[in-house]
């Protein structure tokens, strides 16, 4: 399967199934419209007439040029992945969302556990939770070394006290059980103090701060509970954090909404403020919001990923990296990452302050997925083998799609929440996916060009 697109310039030619990347000449790109697997020695005798615009030495090159390609397996090779789909079968659990708080001191306009609660009583994950949360990871993980565990909420900042505890609980064992836990903490830095900021350089191997741009645009949906202005707040205090930093990982993580559909602009005062690792999310919600983005802002979108493009690749003002347009042509994610994506359900849960076992932090809350709890020990082996099976060959119309070992069939949550089935990609966040793949391949080609690759 094929995938042609022009992007930057240049006539990009991906090949899913190898992951073959390739820039060709307009010949070339109008050729891939008339031919198709399997290829003969010889042009078709029709491709002289329907190219009829190029001289036939240059159809003949042309040819001879995509049949090389062909040869060595590059352009329409054949799908070599769905043979294994059947063979998916459960992991152990090496990564966790630790909900430690059900609470938040904003109400961000389009917070998707509904202003920090998850539907359900406010209220913080006491220590004891976040130790078995812990032991638990520590149990199911089997003989994986590395552990991942995400604070999460919320706002995790309101549970310090259990933040601390658990991973000094972590660290104290971790050695005599042969395991080595990466803490991350996602936060929207209203809390943020000197100790705290030293204690997560220290302790987080990545740190997720939350800000959506521009003044105006932080403001308007990321709403304080008196009303007062956030964004004067955490800048400086994110600020504080990433210059103590170093070289430790962190990324700035905003949301855009239909009501800033120029969020380049938000992308570039981040960058200005002095971040260099940046994400802007696209909301995703209910179609009836105000704030929600539908199929008719699709082109507008598409023309802000555009837009973003062009900047980056013109390499103006300070460097920064955007989450979403980072891909590697040279080494792609393992297969088994490429068949089933994030882990959700299987090697990867969530859990509230109640101890209650979730397949991710966008499930908690939702009973029919509730999987266990930590205080009696449940965990429902058969919610774990059906995540196991549900990948990109197991969902509607995955197989058939161009970005699908990049997708890996999307997120199951948004799938569920907002097309009733996990197995039913959500079709707004298909459309943005591949844009974003495109324009990611397009600047990983440029800078191949440019370092004369």
């Amino acid at each position: 399967m094929i995938h042609k697109f022009k992007q930057l310039g240049y006539n990009i030619v991906l090949d899913s199934d190898s992951n073959g990347v390739h820039v060709v000449d307009d010949c070339a790109f109008d050729m891939l419209d008339i031919i198709n697997a399997p290829m003969d020695e010889n042009p078709p005798k029709e491709l002289f007439q329907k190219l009829g615009r190029y001289s036939e030495e240059t159809v003949r090159e042309t040819y001879g040029e995509l049949l090389g390609l062909y040869k060595e397996g590059s352009l329409f090779a054949a799908d070599e992945y769905e043979k294994y789909s059947n063979t998916m079968v459960k992991s152990p659990v090496k990564s966790m969302c630790l909900n430690v708080a059900h609470d938040c001191n904003l109400r961000c306009e389009y917070c998707f556990a509904q202003t920090g609660d998850f539907g359900g009583e406010r209220l913080l994950m006491p220590p004891e939770i976040g130790k078995k949360a812990i032991d638990f990871l520590i149990e199911k993980s089997a003989d994986r070394q590395n552990i991942e565990l995400d604070f999460f909420g919320g706002e995790p900042l309101m549970a310090w006290d259990t933040v601390v505890e658990t991973v000094n609980y972590a660290r104290s064992i971790e050695k005599q059980h042969g395991k080595n836990f990466r803490f991350t903490i996602t936060t929207n830095g209203v809390l943020l103090d000197d100790e705290k900021i030293d204690y997560i350089n220290r302790e987080m191997s990545n740190v997720v701060l939350s800000l959506d741009g521009r003044r105006e645009v932080t403001d308007r949906i990321r709403k304080t509970l008196n009303g007062k202005s956030v964004y004067d707040v955490i800048v400086p205090k994110f600020q504080k954090l990433v210059e103590r930093r170093g070289d430790k990982d962190y990324y700035v993580r905003a949301t855009f909404t239909k009501y800033n559909l120029d969020f380049t602009d938000d992308v570039l005062h981040l960058r200005d403020l002095g971040f260099e690792q940046l994400s802007a999310e696209p909301v995703v919600t209910d179609e009836n919001e105000p704030y929600a983005l539908t199929k008719v802002d699709l082109p507008r979108i598409f023309e802000e990923y555009d837009r973003l493009c062009e900047v980056m690749a013109n390499r103006t003002g300070k460097k920064f990296n955007f989450f979403h347009f980072m891909v590697d042509l040279d080494q792609g994610p393992c297969a088994i990452k490429r068949l089933r994506g994030c882990g959700c359900g299987n090697d990867y849960v969530a859990v509230d302050p109640h101890g209650n076992i979730f397949p991710c932090h966008q499930f908690v809350g939702i009973d029919e997925w509730k999987m266990g709890n930590l205080n009696d020990g449940t965990f429902n082996d058969e919610i774990k083998t059906y995540f196991a099976k549900t990948h990109l060959y197991s969902k509607q119309g995955c197989s058939g799609c161009w970005a699908k070992f990049y997708c890996s069939g999307g997120c199951n949550a948004n799938s569920f929440i907002y097309e009733g089935d996990c197995r039913k990609p959500h079709e707004l966040s298909c459309e943005l996916q591949r844009k974003r793949l495109e324009c990611a391949l397009a600047l990983a080609v440029d800078k191949a060009v440019k370092n004369g690759g």
